[in-house]
C-alpha cells in the first residue's frame, strides 16, 4: 500500500520540492507578470540535473537490446503510454511508421547510430537537425553542459488567474528541479528521421535546457494524497499545482481547456497528460512572469510560446522544444 501524504493546499510550497533541487536557496523577489501586475516571486536557480538520479539510459547501442537498457518514446497514437525503445523498435521503425526510409542501424553490425558526442548533440538536438546527423537516435549527457550553466525560473508565490488562458513556452518545474518543457517539435524530429530519445522518466537533455521532461511517467509525483487526490508532479510557471493524470482509483477529473480543476483543498490546479500526448497542460489558467527561465532568448531550439520551427506547420498540439 503507497504511503498517504497530506495535500498540498492552493499556492506554492516550496517544502514539496526534493532535496537538492536547486543549486541555490530559493529566494522571494519582486517581479512582474506578462499582464503587467507587480508581484512577490520565488526565484529558483538549478543546474539543469534531476535531483536524486542520473538520467538515462536513452538510444540502444544495438539492435538487440532490451528495455532494461533502452529509453522510451512517444506513441505514434499521440495517446497512452511511452513505448519503448529497444532494439527491436528501432529495427522496426519502418514498419512502425510506414516509412521505408527509417533506418538507424548498420546493418552488417547491427549497431545503431546515435550522438555520441557533444558536437553531434549540439548538431541533432534541435528542431532543425544538421544533415549529418539524421536518421539518428539522439541522445546528449549532462557532461556536454557548460561548467557554470544554470537557468533560473520564476514562479509567483501566489497564483494569479489570468482574464484570458495564456500560451505556454515553458511549463514549469518539476519537484526534482527539472523543467517540465513545452511539447517537444515532434514533425521536425521525425521528418528528420531522428528518435528524440527520452529516458523511462519522460526526460532528455540538450544544451539549452539540460536534462528536461517533456512526458511524466511517475518519477517526480509525491505520494497520493490522504484524500486520495493524484500525487503532486511540480508547479507551473503560474504557480498552480501540477498533479499527475489519475488517482488512488485510477480515474481521471472533469478537465476545463488548460487541464485544470478546482477543489476546496488544492484550490484551481492542474492534471498533466498521457505521457503521449506531447503536453503536460493546455495552456496557463494564471498570469505568468516576465523573463520566467527556461532556455535562453533566441535559444535554436526553443521557438518562443511553443510555436513551431520556422517552416514546419504546427500538429493537433503545439511543438516546443526537443
Amino acid at each position: 500500500m503507497s504511503t498517504k501524504v497530506k495535500a498540498p493546499t492552493n499556492g506554492l510550497d516550496v517544502s514539496m520540492f526534493s532535496k537538492g533541487a536547486f543549486s541555490k536557496k530559493p529566494e522571494i523577489v519582486d517581479c512582474t507578470t506578462m499582464q503587467g501586475t507587480a508581484t512577490k516571486c520565488y526565484k529558483f536557480t538549478t543546474t539543469g540535473a534531476p535531483a536524486g538520479r542520473e538520467p538515462g539510459p536513452f538510444c540502444p547501442r544495438t539492435t538487440t537490446d532490451g528495455a532494461d537498457v533502452s529509453g522510451s518514446w512517444f506513441s505514434k497514437e499521440g495517446t497512452g503510454d511511452l513505448v519503448d525503445l529497444t532494439g527491436e523498435f528501432i529495427l522496426k521503425l519502418d514498419e512502425y511508421y510506414g516509412d521505408e526510409k527509417w533506418i538507424l542501424y548498420d546493418a552488417k553490425t547491427n549497431k545503431i547510430r546515435y550522438t555520441a558526442s557533444k558536437e553531434s548533440c549540439s548538431g541533432a538536438a534541435r528542431p532543425d537537425v544538421e544533415e549529418q546527423y539524421k536518421q539518428n537516435c539522439i541522445e546528449c549527457e549532462l557532461a556536454y553542459l557548460d561548467e557554470d550553466f544554470s537557468l533560473t525560473y520564476l514562479i509567483p508565490l501566489s497564483p494569479i488567474p489570468a482574464s484570458q488562458t495564456g500560451r505556454l513556452r515553458t511549463v514549469g518545474i518539476a519537484l526534482d528541479g527539472t523543467e517540465l518543457s513545452g511539447p517537444a517539435p515532434i514533425n521536425a524530429i521525425l521528418e528528420s528521421y531522428t528518435i528524440a530519445a527520452f529516458d523511462d522518466c519522460g526526460g532528455h537533455i540538450n544544451l539549452h535546457q539540460g536534462y528536461h521532461y517533456h512526458s511524466t511517467t511517475g518519477c517526480t509525483d509525491t505520494p497520493t494524497s490522504e484524500d486520495g487526490h493524484a500525487g503532486l508532479i511540480g508547479y507551473a510557471v503560474d504557480g498552480y499545482g501540477i498533479y499527475a493524470m489519475r488517482d488512488a482509483l485510477g480515474k481521471e477529473e472533469s478537465l476545463d481547456e488548460c487541464r485544470g480543476t478546482t477543489d476546496t483543498t488544492r484550490g484551481y490546479h492542474y492534471h498533466a497528460a498521457s505521457p503521449s500526448e506531447n503536453m503536460f497542460i493546455g495552456c496557463l489558467h494564471g498570469e505568468s512572469i516576465k523573463e520566467a527561465g527556461g532556455p535562453p532568448d533566441g535559444a535554436k531550439d526553443s521557438p518562443k510560446d511553443g510555436e513551431p520551427p520556422s517552416g514546419h506547420s504546427a500538429p493537433p498540439k503545439n511543438e516546443g522544444t526537443q
